[in-house]
């Protein structure tokens, strides 16, 4: 019981998460950052440069791993899961722009904003169904960017 209390107020756990880590089985540290053993079915050192060596050849160096794991499924060869080739692309820092097309560019919003009520009116054509199958009405309506509201409407 002592131990129990010395965990509680030296770690800032509550006694119930104490009780279901026991309960889940052992006395495990079950806090997100708490250090762990490594997982039985990591890729070993050999594994990771074999997947190094398939990202750097000449016909791979344009695609993403979700194409060239199935372009090597296809010749029978697997070296590894999708998710484990962009694991090693991002230890080894190659999870960036990859072959000859141009790099993304952050471009200014080309969107209005609106501090204050009446400074940005925006508009929309709507169809509304109507009385019969195959009539339809024209909703004109112009709106408010900041406040959302109704400024005029016609239909």
């Amino acid at each position: 019981m002592q131990e129990k209390a010395w965990l509680v107020k030296s770690l800032k756990l509550t006694q119930r998460t104490l009780q279901r880590w026991r309960k889940q089985g052992g006395a495990e540290d079950g806090r997100p950052n708490a250090t762990r053993p490594a997982p039985a079915n990591k890729l070993s050192e050999v594994e990771e440069q074999q997947v190094l060596e398939v990202l750097q050849q000449p016909h791979n160096r344009s695609l993403p791993p979700s194409q060239i794991v199935p372009a090597l499924a296809d010749e029978g060869l697997y070296i590894a899961s999708e998710s484990n080739f962009y694991r090693v692309m991002h230890k080894h820092d190659q999870q960036h722009h990859r072959g000859r097309s141009k790099k993304r560019t952050a471009r200014p919003l080309t969107s209005h904003a609106a501090s204050g009520p009446n400074e940005v009116w925006m508009w929309d054509i709507t169809w509304l169904p109507g009385p019969v199958k195959g009539l339809f009405f024209y909703l004109y309506l112009i709106l408010d960017l900041y406040s959302r509201k109704i400024v005029g409407w016609e239909i």
